[in-house]
């Protein structure tokens, strides 16, 4: 048996794996932040700011730009927070008129 495949295999296992960990400096600040209280708290929050983006890319046309230059694409997304926040009201005063 090779050096390698007793450090890094493990015998019996029904897939092979192999790993090397990297012992680096370079991240350290990046680590102690993502340890960080403010981090754990920001990251809880996040799957909510990623489903509306998804909402406004797959829903309202908000994934390709449909003209060029920074003028087209701020219209592009200002027509697309606009037709989400539209349905939204729509959708919350329907609500409010069954329930009443």
């Amino acid at each position: 048996m090779s050096k390698f495949k007793e450090e890094c295999y493990t015998d019996g296992a029904k897939t092979k794996t192999y790993s090397v960990t990297i012992k680096s400096n370079e991240h350290t600040e990046q680590m102690a932040f993502q340890e960080s209280e403010y981090f754990i708290e920001k990251s809880k929050e996040r799957y909510k700011i990623e489903v509306k983006n998804s909402e406004l890319k797959h829903r309202n046309g908000y994934d390709v730009a449909t003209s060029s230059g920074l003028l087209g694409m701020e219209m592009q997304g200002t027509m697309a927070i606009f037709a989400a926040n539209l349905k939204r009201i729509l959708k919350l005063t329907d609500l409010k008129d069954n329930i009443a």
